[in-house]
């Protein structure tokens, strides 16, 4: 078991209206800041509001000293999605210098809307149903970018490129594999799970081409409209993005959902429309195990070792070889829930 520390995160940051008119005056020359209000997200990066006068507010997104370079990456991912029918955050201004403050950042248009996990325990299955389907249709569209290679995105691209999705996702699963026995995990659940694998492997030969993948499309990344039926107005955080396969995207955005949320994962699978997929759900099934494996490896880098049993108890009754999965043991603990869904996010390559 790894010795290592907690990987640290979110940065505690504190920016006066002094400093945050420095920074706003980059964008927008005359306008006078009013207030500096710290949102509540993930685990990664800080989020402030910044309150302007005769100007829409702002958003200022500052990122902890292990991953500065998410900055880069996540103004390189909004801007292959400039022309794309999605609404997303506009960068105004980016820095490194660490000449106001002592962190990365980027100055953003703020979207308008509310977080729509916090609206979902008040709507009807119906109304889950249409927004999902709405989000499943701009997961579409954000999977029809298409790049050069498969592989983890970086500052400027994919950082290390990969010619298929089989080499990609093969050496993912690898890479995984090893890292949950280092930190701890049981080695003879690793070895079965390659076992397993192996007789599966070919369905990643499916995904041709590299699609963009948001690759952390939850509720807490997406914006809908504040009264009335809800309506899809903006999707964020953009910093865990990879090139691969579509499936990936769909199989990490339906991860949470639980028996009771089927009005989610049918508005989702209906927006986003036909899958021309051979065995694309066996292929989901399959997303799914890695997706339990790499939070599992999250939650121990982060210390939140709490969620380990669980986790692992679902990769022991995983099944890659086509025989009978077991159902999911789904994380709905108060203290982890939409919570945990923010936090999950790569700490280092995918490479």
């Amino acid at each position: 078991m790894s010795n290592d520390p907690p990987l640290q995160l979110k940065p505690r940051l504190a920016i006066s209206v002094d400093q945050a008119q420095v920074i706003v005056r980059h964008a927008i020359p005359h306008a006078a800041v009013q207030d500096v209000i710290e949102l509540h997200g993930g685990e990664i990066g800080t989020v402030l509001e910044i309150a302007v006068t005769d100007s829409p507010a702002c958003v200022l997104k500052a990122y902890p000293a292990s991953l500065q370079w998410k900055m880069a990456k996540e103004i390189y991912v909004l801007g292959l999605l400039r022309d794309v029918n999605v609404v997303v955050p506009s960068v105004l201004f980016a820095d490194d210098t660490r000449s106001v403050i002592d962190h990365n950042y980027v100055l953003m248009t703020k979207l308008d809307g509310a977080v729509l996990g916090r609206r979902e325990a008040a709507l009807t299955a119906s109304q889950l149903f249409d927004i999902y389907a709405e989000m499943g249709a701009a997961l579409r569209r954000i999977n029809d970018v298409t790049l050069d290679s498969f592989g983890y995105i970086g500052p400027s691209g994919v950082w290390t490129a990969y010619p298929s999705n089989h080499a990609y996702m093969s050496a993912q699963f690898d890479k995984k594999l090893k890292e949950f026995c280092t930190l701890g995990g049981d080695p003879a659940l690793a070895e079965r799970l390659r076992r397993d694998l192996a007789g599966r492997e070919h369905l990643f030969d499916a995904a041709a081409s590299p699609s963009l993948c948001h690759y952390d499309f939850h509720a807490g990344n997406i914006l809908v409209t504040s009264q009335s039926e809800p309506r899809l107005s903006g999707i964020v955080d953009f910093e865990n993005a990879t090139s691969g396969d579509p499936l990936m995207d769909i199989a990490k955005a339906i991860y949470y959902f639980t028996p009771e949320d089927a009005p989610k994962r049918d508005g989702l699978l209906a927006g986003y429309g036909e899958i021309e997929r051979p065995d694309w759900q066996e292929t989901l099934d399959l997303y799914r195990v890695y997706c339990t494996l790499e939070l599992w490896c999250w939650m121990a880098q982060i210390g939140k070792r709490e969620a380990l049993a669980r986790l692992s108890n679902e990769l022991a009754n995983a099944r890659c070889d086509g025989g009978v999965r077991l159902g999911p043991v789904w994380i709905q603990d108060s203290h982890l829930g939409l919570a945990v869904i923010q936090a999950w996010d790569e700490p280092i390559r995918f490479d």
